[in-house]
C-alpha cells in the first residue's frame, strides 16, 4: 500500500480496474489486455495484481466501484469513466488515502486524477477531415454518435463538427445516437438511407460502423457512399473484400494497458519528463492516433490474420516505452 500520494517503495502493487459499460467486445478486450500487461511486470521483478469491476452501471454504480477499491486498499485505480465531472469527490477521497487515480479512454476534470489515452477530439477530427476531402468538400452527411453524454462521445462530436464547419458546401443533415452497438448502428443507418436518399457520406464511430455498412450494402450504396469505419477484424474483412471507401481512426483497446504501465512507474516513485498537462482539463498524457485508410488497410488486415472477428486492432505502450516517459 502506498505511503504517500503517487509514490511507493515496495515492488508489489494492487491496481483496481473500473469499467462502467460492457456493451462491446472492445471493452472486454481492454480489460483483458490490461490484465495481460500486469502479468508482464513479473519479468521485471514487479508483482502487479489487478482487481476488476466491470459491469453496466450508472455513475453512482461506478462511484461504488471506486469506493470498493478504496476500502480494499489498492495502490492505484484505473477507470474508464462514465462522466467527466461526477467522480471529483470520490477521486479526492482516493488521493487522501494515497491512491493514484488514472482515467483512460475518457478524460476527467478532477485534478486528483491523470488521463492516459487518445485525444478523442483529434480522433474524430481526423476521420471527419478524411470524409470531407473524400467528398470534395461538398454534399450532405449524417453523423452517428455513441452514448449521449459520455465524455469520449462528446469530445468526438466537438471534433467532427469543428472540421465540417470548415467546409461551407458540406452539410450535416442529421445527427443520431447508436449507443456504440452494431445492431443500433445498422438500424439507424437503414432509417437514415430511407429518410435522406441523397446523402453522400456517413460519419460513424467505431462500435457501430460494421452495422452501418451492412445497411449501406443492403441498400446497394457501397459504390456511391463514403463512410468511416472501425478497427474490428470482422469489419476489416468486409472492408478489404468489398473495397469500401472508408477510413478509421484507431482508439486501441490497449489504452488501459498503457495507463497501467504509467501507473506502475508512478507507484515506483518515478517522475515524468513532461508533466501531464495536455487536454481540456490540463491533466492528460495523449497517446498517438493511427489512421487506417486505403493506403494501409491491406497491411493492417494481414496483421490481424487468425484473430476472431470481434478482435480490435490494438496497440499499447510497452513497459519499456512507458519507462521512457520518466526521468
Amino acid at each position: 500500500m502506498v505511503g504517500s500520494a503517487f509514490s511507493v517503495s515496495a515492488a508489489d502493487y494492487k491496481i483496481g480496474l473500473s469499467n462502467g459499460w460492457v456493451g462491446s467486445e472492445w471493452r472486454t478486450q481492454m480489460i483483458a489486455e490490461a490484465e495481460e500487461m500486469a502479468k508482464e511486470w513479473a519479468d521485471h521483478g514487479v508483482d502487479v495484481e489487478v482487481v476488476v469491476q466491470s459491469a453496466n452501471v450508472d455513475v453512482p454504480g461506478q462511484v461504488a466501484h471506486i469506493r470498493n477499491f478504496i476500502n480494499e486498499g489498492v495502490d492505484a485505480i484505473i477507470i474508464n469513466p462514465n462522466s467527466p465531472t461526477a467522480f471529483n469527490p470520490v477521486f479526492a477521497q482516493a488521493k487522501a488515502r494515497g491512491i493514484l487515480v488514472i482515467s483512460t479512454d475518457a478524460e476527467v476534470s478532477s485534478q486528483d486524477a491523470m488521463y492516459v489515452g487518445i485525444n478523442h477530439t483529434a480522433y474524430a477530427a481526423g476521420t471527419a477531415r478524411w470524409l470531407a476531402e473524400t467528398l470534395g468538400g461538398k454534399g450532405s452527411v449524417v453523423a452517428i454518435n455513441g452514448v449521449a453524454g459520455h465524455p469520449a462521445n462528446e469530445m468526438r462530436v466537438e471534433g467532427y463538427r469543428a472540421v465540417f464547419d470548415e467546409y461551407p458546401d458540406l452539410k450535416i443533415v442529421n445527427e443520431v445516437n447508436g449507443n456504440w452497438e452494431q445492431a443500433q448502428g445498422q438500424q439507424v443507418t437503414q432509417n437514415i438511407l430511407a429518410t435522406y436518399p441523397d446523402i453522400s457520406g456517413i460519419w460513424v464511430q467505431d462500435g457501430m460502423a460494421a452495422g452501418a455498412w451492412r445497411s449501406i450494402a443492403d441498400a446497394g450504396r457501397i459504390e456511391d457512399i463514403a463512410a468511416t469505419g472501425e478497427i474490428r477484424k470482422d469489419f476489416l474483412d468486409l472492408w478489404v473484400e468489398n473495397k469500401y471507401t472508408s477510413a478509421a481512426a484507431v482508439n486501441p483497446p490497449g489504452v488501459m494497458a498503457s495507463a497501467l504501465n504509467v501507473a506502475v512507474n508512478l507507484l515506483q516513485g518515478k517522475e515524468l519528463k513532461e508533466p501531464a498537462h495536455d487536454g481540456k482539463y490540463g491533466n492528460a498524457i495523449y497517446l498517438p492516433i493511427s489512421l487506417i485508410d486505403e493506403s494501409n488497410v491491406a497491411k493492417v488486415h494481414v496483421e490481424l490474420e487468425g484473430k476472431p472477428g470481434y478482435y480490435s486492432y490494438t496497440s499499447a505502450l510497452s513497459i519499456e516505452e512507458a519507462a521512457s516517459l520518466f526521468k
